[in-house]
This record gives C-alpha cells, structure tokens and sequence, in this order.
C-alpha cells in the first residue's frame, strides 16, 4: 500500500465495551445491550449448583465429543483419526492442508490476505440491485432509492451457483448507523423523515447475480442484461407468517386483524440454506427499533423485558425515532407489534415474486441464524443460537422427512416439528471450574448435554404456556425448562465430514466467578470459545449429546487459553468468534466480531481432527473499525466470500471525519461491502 496514511489509536483499543466493540457499535448494532441490565433473570442452575456432590464421570468424555464420534462410528484410534478418508484435505496428510501463511495481527485500513492471496470488493453499500436503480449519492440520498440499491451493514453470505461461472449471491443486511450515513446527526431526533425512511430499506437483505472473471475465484456483479433475479427486501416488503403461531392473538394488530401479515424484516444478522435451496436469515436485536415500551398493558412488560425492551422510558436514548414515520414502532400505540419480529425468515432467491416467510415454528429469540442439516430418518434440523448474553441454543426438528424433488412437500416442513432447547452438564468437580479457565483434572472442558423439548405443532411442553406462547415468548419458555446459560451463542454450523456440530460463544464480560460452568469457564469473559457438539449416534434428530471446548479464544500466552491442546506458541491469536463455517474438506473457519486483543477482525481457519487440531490460522484481517462476517468457502474451494461490516465505525466519526476510506480510499466514505478472496494462480483455499 503506497504512501499508507498514518495509523490512529482505534478507541476500541483502549475503551473496550464486553469483548472489543467500539462504543458506536454497540449503540447502532444492538441498542447498548451490554450497558443494559442483563435480560435473563431466570434463576436456572448452574454447572456448579448442579455438579455439588456428583460423581465425576471420565472414560469416552475425556477426549471430548470428538472423541466419543471414534467410538461410535467404529474408528479405531484417538481422536486425530476419525473422520476423514485417507488424502483428505486438513487432516493432518500433505494434500493441500492448510499451509498458508497466516496473516500477521494488524490495524491497516484494508484487506489484508495470506500471501499468495488477494481479494476485491464484489458489491458495496449503494452498489445497484435493481436494473432502474440510480447511481449511489452519499448526499442526496432517499429512501426510493435505497430501496432499489445494496443496503448498509452486510451480514450472512450465501451462494447459489446458476452455472460454473454465474450464480446468485444473497446478502443479509444487519443494522444502520445514522451517524456515519448522513451528516451532522447527533440522533434519532435530528433525522428528517427521508433519512429514516433511507434506515428503512438499507435493512433487510439483498439477492444479485454475479459473474465469474475469467478462470479465476474472482466474482463481480452481473451490471448488464436483465438481472431477473435481482431483488431487495427491506423493512418494507410484505411478509406473512407461518406455522403454529400464525393467526394467534399475540401476533394480531389493527392492521392486520388476522395475524398472519406483517411488513418487514429487522436486524438480520447469521443464516443457513434449506436442502430445497432457499435462504433462512435471523431477526437478531429487532427489539432495539421500538419506542414506547412504558406504555404497554402492565401484563406485557414483563415478557417486553425478559426480550430487552425497556419498560420504564418512553423514547431510549439509542432509538433511530421511526415511530415518526411509521406509528407501528411505538408500543404505547400498537403493543403487539414487537412480536412479529424475531423470527426466523424464509426467502426463494430464485423467484423475486415470493412472499417471504416468518416460521414461527422455530421460535422467536434474537435468532443470529438457522443452519440446516437432516437427520438419519431425513427430517429437516435447524441449528440457532440466541445471540446475547446469557441466552440459550436452540434447535428445530420437523415432524416429517424431507423429500429430493418434492418441492411442494418440503416447504411445509419448517411450520411444524419439535423446537429444543439445550442443557449442558459438566463432567467436572466444581471445586475445578473457578473462573480461571484453567483445564480439569481429566484435562477437558466437556460433559453430556439434553435437547429439551418447548413446543412440538400446536402442543406445548412446557407447564403454564400454550404452544403460541411458547413461540411467541420462547426465551421465557427456556427459563421455565432449566436450559444453560451461555455467553452468547452466535453461528452455529455442522461439520460436512464429522457430523459434529460447532457453536460460536463470542463473549461474555458479565459472567462472575460465582455463576461460571464447565461451558463458559471463564469469569469476565472477553474472548469467547467455540462449542463442539456430537449428538447421540451421529444424528441430528437425537435427543441427548456429548460435548466439549476445543477452542478457548484470546492470547495464546494466557494460560486461560486452549487450542485444542496444540502448541501455542505456532497459532494465531484469535479473540470474540461469531460466525463459522466449513470447507468441503471439514475445516472449521471463524469469523471474529470485537477482537479485545488490539488488532483488527479477521477470518481463521482451524483443522477439527488429526495433528493440526487446534492450530488455528489467521487467513485475513478486515479494514479499521470493521467486522468480519459471512464467511462462505465455495464448494470448488477457489473463492471465500467475506462480508465487512461497519468498516470505519469508531467512536468519533463522522462523514466529515471518516476513521476509515476503505473501500474506495482517497477521501471516500467508508462502504460495508462484500469481498471475494481468491489465490493469484488458482490454487485451492487454503493450500
């Protein structure tokens, strides 16, 4: 980089807020919900309430859950053996492992890639969508506009190939941050009414069809032709909610009497793909939108609480004010429209007349995403983490088995099954969970855990609730049921060669030593671990687990730390996971959010089994003040797309005093964007 500007000290860098967000992301992401009172008061166990006086239990557990999978799928060996076929990729033999060059911890204003890598921006914010859609105005822009261009903060990335070298590409977009949109905003109340009706449609997501250059793992927007399947979803668009909760009283409004239609989407953060190829994207921190929560019926402010809603202030400090263009946003006025939001969301990327869907099936937390898989039996498994602090891990299993072809069938599958929530037991004497993060006796963090059931159609399984309660109200219904408390749970993804299932905790600084557990070990914990789940005979439908920590994020020179037993000293140090993914080949990629170790996001990859177990890679780091989200390795494993959001989103910025100019550099404004990273000659990510 030529003549690179002189760095500046990142506010995160001295101010961190949990793990290593700035202030301002806190503020526009999620509301401040850290600066808040913790939601969750149940008074649900603890590993260490349930652990006195237990007898330790070793043998399969103490190699962890990984461990268990040899035994149960007859491989002889430890657990560097397991999963994978002799030449497989990662696991420890010399057919293109993982052996880049990891990228050095950095605060460069730029994507920075392995070497022998590069990358290039695919879309941008304001980037068009739609083929009638104006060229992008930083200073005149209005929400007809926006609505027909890339929205702001890109979250979830997925792809859906057309041919080998043209596919469609579908873009989450998380949240807006006023304050970097337009200028001299100090908050809500300063936004004219065209600002906010822009906030409006840079929500949602975005579908547009890209093109590949040349041979290479390079992608670009398709800009000519037709673009048929381009489209934009914003908090606008007209949807219509599905499944048990459907037409209840608790989602009826007087605008929509029947309970059944609403309009929009909020805050869309983590998703997954369906086997019939459709998206599932995640209403995350939608309670953050609402005004007006002192002014609901008295018996509602309980549940508005338990979901971060503040029932004693009007107008919070954070809110973007939309009640001032559209009225549904104050609660005083319309109590119940805050519960059609929270949903998990299904959209058809190959049909832009399709009326997206809410599966109220699935519950409604603050869903950072829903990855799919299929049981042993063929039922549908969605995967969802409810991404805040002390919050639970859900999972939904349809009543009935997906059919290859049966498209009508298949789209019936998320409205009715059993939805779980996870409880976690330890394997660990208490005495030995202390706050420190330092390793048990049998020298793992793992022990068995339970799906418990909530709702099943329109039955209940929990006393007190109907089933649309139970929906409707699902973390409340996890209290009741005693699942585990976790610190934070984000991305949660299954392992294609394993069938181990892997969770993202990103952060918890609120955990004390009197309420740690054998999952979340660490008291004040700012760097967060990563969960591996196997589940009873390797099938997703199962009931009972086992588990372990392979991962337990932050410097490699704290011995809180683990790498899956690896040398500590040969890893990257990695801080606050997020989102995960895998390579066709079964390694586990990690997306950071919040790095509380000084330097910038970035993109890791980690071998699950074999040698390389543990040695975790830095692959790339994203620009001054950004995060890392998306990430998707593409099954010819020449692309990774990696969507960065918030780039420049320091305290103190401003359009006129931008921390960031990247993408576009010179003097530009920061733009979220979506980047592909590719190898210079062609080789496969990773090698």
């Amino acid at each position: 980089m030529a003549n690179p500007s002189p760095r500046r000290m990142l506010p995160l860098l001295s101010a961190p807020r949990g793990g290593g967000r700035d202030a301002m992301t806190c503020r526009f992401r999620c509301g401040n919900a850290c600066s808040h009172e913790v939601a969750n008061t149940s008074d649900n166990p603890y590993f260490n309430d349930i652990l006195a006086g237990m007898l330790t239990r070793r043998g399969a557990l103490r190699t962890g859950a990984l461990g268990a999978l040899v035994a149960t799928i007859g491989v002889s060996g430890a657990a560097a053996a397991v999963p994978a076929a002799a030449g497989t990729r990662g696991y420890g033999n010399d057919e293109g492992g993982l052996l880049f060059t990891p990228v050095a911890p950095n605060t460069e204003d730029a994507v920075i890639t392995a070497g022998g890598y590069t990358s290039a921006v695919v879309v941008r914010w304001g980037d068009p969508v739609l083929p009638d859609a104006p060229a992008f105005d930083f200073d005149h822009q209005t929400g007809a506009a926006q609505a027909k261009q890339f929205g702001f903060n890109c979250d979830f990335v997925t792809f859906f190939p057309l041919t080998s070298s043209r596919g469609l590409l579908w873009v989450n977009h998380e949240y807006t941050n006023e304050f970097m949109m337009f200028r001299n905003i100090t908050g809500g109340d300063s936004l004219t009414p065209e600002q906010i009706k822009v906030g409006l449609a840079a929500h949602g997501g975005s579908i547009v069809e890209i093109e590949r250059v040349g041979t290479t793992g390079q992608w670009k927007l398709v800009r000519t032709g037709a673009r048929r399947y381009n489209r934009r979803i914003t908090a606008d668009t007209p949807m219509r909610l599905s499944g048990p909760a459907a037409g209840s009283n608790l989602l009826k409004t007087a605008a929509d009497p029947s309970g059944t239609a609403v309009y929009g989407m909020l805050n869309n953060c983590a998703g997954g793909t369906t086997p019939w190829n459709t998206v599932l994207t995640g209403e995350e921190n939608w309670n953050q939108y609402f005004i007006g929560g002192n002014g609901v019926p008295e018996a509602q402010k309980p549940y508005l609480a338990r979901y971060g809603v503040s029932t004693t202030t009007a107008i919070p400090v954070e809110s973007r004010r939309w009640d001032r263009v559209q009225e549904r946003f104050d609660l005083a006025r319309h109590p119940q429209e805050i519960n059609r939001f929270g949903w998990i969301v299904e959209v058809d990327p190959f049909d832009p007349t399709a009326t997206p869907i809410k599966r109220t099936a699935l519950g409604r937390i603050a869903h950072e995403g829903a990855t799919t898989t299929l049981a042993r039996d063929g039922r549908v498994v969605a995967y969802m983490g409810d991404d805040t602090r002390f919050e639970y891990i859900y999972k939904f299993v349809s009543k009935n088995a997906y059919i290859q072809g049966n498209d009508r069938h298949n789209r019936t599958l998320l409205d009715e099954g059993t939805l779980y929530v996870a409880k976690f037991t330890g394997d660990s004497p208490a005495s030995e969970i202390d706050g420190t993060g330092r390793l048990p006796s049998d020298g793992a963090f793992d022990g068995t855990g339970t799906w418990i059931p909530l709702a099943s159609g329109g039955t209940s399984h929990v006393a007190g609730m109907t089933a649309a309660e139970v929906l409707v109200y699902t973390r409340v219904a996890a209290d009741k049921v005693g699942a585990t408390k976790m610190d934070r749970p984000e991305d949660i993804e299954r392992n294609p060669i394993t069938g181990a299932v892997y969770a993202a905790l990103s952060n918890n600084s609120n955990r004390t030593v009197a309420n740690v557990d054998e999952a979340n070990p660490r008291a004040s914990n700012r760097h967060g671990q990563v969960v591996e789940i196997l589940e009873q005979k390797n099938d997703a439908g199962a009931t009972s687990f086992t588990w372990s920590l392979p991962l337990v994020c932050g410097d490699p020179a704290d011995p809180s730390t683990y790498y899956a037993g690896y040398d500590k000293t040969k890893v990257s140090p990695i801080s606050c996971p997020d989102n995960v993914t895998f390579d066709p080949h079964g390694n586990l990629w990690i997306a950071t959010d919040g790095n509380a170790l000084g330097s910038n996001d970035g993109l890791f990859a980690m071998p699950v089994a074999g040698p390389e177990r543990g040695h975790v890679r830095q692959f790339l780091t994203v620009p001054i003040g950004a995060e890392t989200c998306g990430p998707l390795v593409t099954k010819d494993e020449l692309s990774v797309f990696v969507a960065v959001q918030h780039p420049g989103e320091v305290s103190g910025a401003t359009p006129d005093t931008p921390a960031s100019h990247w993408p576009d550099g010179g003097t530009s404004q920061p733009r979220p964007s979506v980047v592909v990273a590719w190898h210079k000659l062609g080789k496969k990510i990773g090698s």
